[in-house]
């Protein structure tokens, strides 16, 4: 994922899947080009990680 796909997930109005590292994040803040700020879906846990680690999934229904 780029910067710019982060941001435009950011602002949907509907829930789109994201991963990093295989667990479900929710997308926080775009930090820079290179960097965003998620939350696990799982542990609550908040981390800065590169952008281009995260996966998108879809829509989630």
């Amino acid at each position: 994922m780029d910067s710019n796909r982060a941001k435009q997930i950011m602002e949907s109005k509907g829930v789109i899947e994201v991963l990093y590292q295989g667990d479900p994040v929710w997308i926080e803040n775009v930090l820079d080009d290179n960097t965003v700020q998620v939350s696990n879906l799982q542990t609550n846990v908040k981390q800065d990680v590169p952008v281009n680690m995260l996966v998108e999934k879809g829509l989630v229904k």
